[in-house]
């Protein structure tokens, strides 16, 4: 086996992963079979498109609302313990489904409100799954695992909806629900069997409500940050309307069946598959700004393929693109989040990023969904095609961040002198900072400082200025505002080698004879 194939499934020989990689797979063929079910029932039920486009809603609205506190609830519980319950709840909304539908009891209300109970586990689980992979794994198998997962999820998408299509049009919905109820008893098995070693207790570990505030602190100041989400808002608020709409594709276009949808779904996963075996390849020709652009006009296509409602046999290579496209946003979106985000902070980060996600797809669906109960969905999909279109080339022009930045912690902050032991909740706290900067240098070392801002804001100042002496216009000193004792050391533990890099380019304008003095003030 050639080396590189060896080291992309080197993660699978440790025992934990493989058991844990497994188990989840079978969990998303279930809840992609339960998916499917769910989405085809709703065109049973009711004729409206935006009933249809309401159950995409419903399963991705929980995730924009709940995304942030379950990214925090992944660091203050023990992850296992959460995960078992989450899953209880998950299999206890499938065998409702499954009751209701056996029983004949199911409405559109019901669907769409057990949808929505469904994207809640969906929504507390995702963050905890991710965090959980650099404890099954050595270090420098980290990237591989993240791979491995990513091709378990397109795995489960390929086989999950054409199986539960079939098997909808073979032996009904209660039948493909009690099949989705069974799948959460491997994964609830597999967690049951991984022990967990228990963390250390830590004297700086954040409670729920200052884990969230620094969360949003650090989002609300990352400029990276925000280029990578309002590309992505842009990008999945259009090309959500293929997702919203493929079931009356599927079955008022192009005349289908459950099994239909269900094999169209998995030409997607399929297609989804070819695109991460594609990547590497692509990746040495294009730079994720093409990619996402590339992105945009294959689903753009494929929107314009479908609302000229082709042969069937047609619609499945249009769906393979649209699997291909979709991974390619997919990954190039969530590695350059995962790239400017860094450790202390990254699952809140990226909670940040699957809200903003999930948000853009919730309005995009409702949206698409009103829009074809105006126009008709051939309509829908010709405006969201040309939308796509626009906003790729328009926000091409917005270069998404290289990511290259060394965010390892640098620790090289001396720790603070005490008269005294400070509790750790006290506050608030005021740091000031004093430079020597002679007049000439006064317009480049505010520049330079400005940068800074934003690395104190990010790493848990919420109010920062600058000031200058009265009667020495050379003694400027920078202050900032740290809401307790705790999380200032906690800030100290969150600079990076990047952010001491910039610090250096400040401190190397300060002329006095010794560096700069800090001062630290306790609020009474």
């Amino acid at each position: 086996m050639p080396p590189s194939a060896t080291s992309s499934f080197a993660p699978l020989r440790q025992p934990i992963f493989a058991v844990l990689w497994i188990a989840t797979v079978l969990g998303n063929i279930g809840s992609f079979m339960r998916d499917v079910a769910s989405a085809w029932l709703v065109t049973d039920l009711s004729a409206n498109p935006t009933a249809v486009a309401l159950i995409q809603t419903a399963a991705t609205l929980p995730i924009f609302l709940l995304a942030i506190p379950a990214g925090v609830l992944s660091d203050i519980l023990d992850r296992r313990r959460f995960l078992i319950c989450v899953q209880l709840g998950l299999a206890a909304v499938s065998g409702t489904l499954l009751l209701l539908s056996h029983s004949g009891a199911l409405t559109v209300e019901l669907l769409i409100a057990l949808t929505f109970a469904g994207g809640i586990g969906a929504a507390l689980t995702g963050p905890t799954w991710q965090s959980v992979v650099p404890e099954l794994v050595p270090r420098a198998d980290l990237k591989s695992a993240v791979a491995l997962n990513s091709l378990g999820i397109n795995i489960a998408r390929s086989i999950g909806p054409a199986v539960g299509g079939l098997m909808l049009a073979s032996f009904g919905a209660a039948v493909t629900y009690g099949v989705d109820v069974l799948s959460y008893a491997f994964v609830i098995g597999a967690l049951v069997w991984w022990r967990r070693p228990a963390s250390a207790a830590s004297g700086l570990s954040e409670n729920f409500f200052g884990a969230f505030r620094a969360g949003l602190r650090y989002a609300r100041a990352s400029r990276a940050l925000h280029v990578v989400l309002l590309r992505a808002a842009v990008f999945f608020v259009f090309a959500s309307a293929v997702w919203a709409l493929l079931p009356l594709v599927a079955r008022q276009m192009l005349g289908g069946t459950a099994g239909f949808y269900g094999v169209l779904l998995g030409a997607v996963g399929a297609g989804a598959i070819v695109g991460a075996l594609l990547l590497p390849r692509l990746r040495q020709r294009l730079d994720a700004d093409g990619l996402v652009l590339l992105a945009a006009l294959l689903s753009a296509a494929v929107m314009a393929g479908l609302m000229l409602a082709p042969p069937r046999w047609l619609a499945l290579p249009l769906l393979l693109l649209l699997g291909l496209g979709w991974i390619v946003a997919l990954t190039t979106f969530n590695g350059v989040a995962q790239a400017i985000l860094p450790n202390w902070v990254r699952g809140r980060g990226l909670a940040v990023y699957l809200t903003v996600f999930n948000g853009a797809m919730a309005a995009g669906s409702l949206g698409w969904g009103l829009v074809a109960r105006a126009i008709g969905v051939p309509g829908a999909l010709a405006v969201g095609a040309a939308g796509l279109v626009a906003v790729g080339l328009l926000f091409h022009r917005l270069r998404l961040p290289a990511g290259e930045a060394d965010l390892q912690p640098s620790n090289h902050w001396p720790e603070p002198l005490l008269a005294a032991p400070v509790a750790h909740d006290r506050g608030p706290v005021l740091i000031q900072i004093e430079y020597s900067i002679h007049v000439e240098d006064r317009a480049a070392f505010l520049l330079a400082l400005k940068r800074l801002e934003q690395e104190r804001r990010r790493d848990g100042a919420y109010a920062w200025g600058i000031a200058e002496h009265s009667a020495e216009p050379e003694r400027l000193m920078e202050w900032f505002l740290v809401e307790s004792w705790a999380e200032h050391l906690r800030q100290h533990h969150r600079v990076s080698n990047a952010d001491a890099d910039l610090q250096g380019e400040v401190l190397a304008f300060h002329r006095g004879p010794e560096r700069p003095a800090v001062h630290h003030f306790l609020a009474l």
